[in-house]
């Protein structure tokens, strides 16, 4: 039988990069997609390069790919090639996501369509691309939101409003996919660290941040539920309380 193949966004650094990490050490195969790659490095520190040594180093194959979620055409074109190569695809992560700051009125309309366009035309267009090749009753989809959908003073309308629609649209897919491929939704309601923030910390707030396994352990759990478990919104803190998610693990940070 064939080596189960994974495709994580948003894989170049933190959550996304940990999930790779760890479906690597539990026997997947992964696509690491992301736009920061080794030859076109954004500002932030992490590529999908690094990251798929690490998947390398523990014993998987790790395919690094440059990959704009907005981008329709690349979307269908890395589902093409993903199935041309290795066969299949048995999970699909939306984990790539942007938080524009600040208050939405004053805000340039083009700095809107960024947030609608990656956190929610983003899956929605790697849904499309993937889903109907999946093995029947065994494709997966996974997509990561956030406390910020109930939490109006995390003060990034555009994000709390399209992780909101994010959500719906899972419910949605799940419905529209049933005993076909399972869609659910993880919901981060703890803050974890990222190298992708943009803000500095006070050093007395550093150990606030949990370490990015949590979601590894969440994402994991998901895994083992059967295909008929599927358009729920699960959160962290839930998780953590049936004992899935692993106790407040803080990240140090050099």
């Amino acid at each position: 039988m064939s080596t189960p193949v994974a495709v994580v966004t948003g894989a170049s650094r933190g959550i996304g990069k940990q999930l790779c990490i760890d479906l690597a050490s539990a026997g997947y195969d992964v696509v690491c997609a992301a736009r920061s790659t080794s030859s076109q490095p954004s500002k932030l520190p992490g590529t999908v390069d690094e990251t798929a040594k690490q998947v390398d180093a523990r014993g998987r194959r790790a395919f690094p790919v440059g990959l704009d979620v907005r981008d329709e055409g690349a979307v269908h074109a890395l589902a093409d090639r993903v199935y041309a190569e290795l066969g299949r695809c048995d999970l699909l992560v939306n984990n790539a996501a942007v938080a524009v700051p600040g208050p939405a009125l004053p805000d340039a309309s083009k700095r809107w369509r960024l947030a609608v366009d990656v956190n929610l035309n983003g899956p929605f267009y790697l849904m499309q691309a993937f889903c109907p090749r999946m093995a029947p009753g065994a494709g997966r989809v996974v997509n990561i939101s956030s406390m910020a959908v109930s939490f109006p003073e995390f003060g990034r309308p555009s994000y709390s409003a399209t992780k909101a629609a994010l959500e719906s649209l899972t419910q949605s897919l799940a419905h529209e996919l049933r005993a076909r491929v399972a869609v659910n939704c993880i919901r981060l309601d703890v803050p974890v660290w990222s190298e992708g923030f943009s803000f500095t910390l006070a050093d007395d707030a550093q150990f606030a941040f949990e370490h990015p396994v949590i979601m590894s352990d969440a994402l994991l759990w998901l895994l083992q539920q059967p295909i008929d478990f599927t358009g729920q919104i699960l959160t962290v803190t839930g998780l953590r309380e049936q004992g899935v998610v692993r106790p407040f693990t803080p990240m140090q940070r050099d």
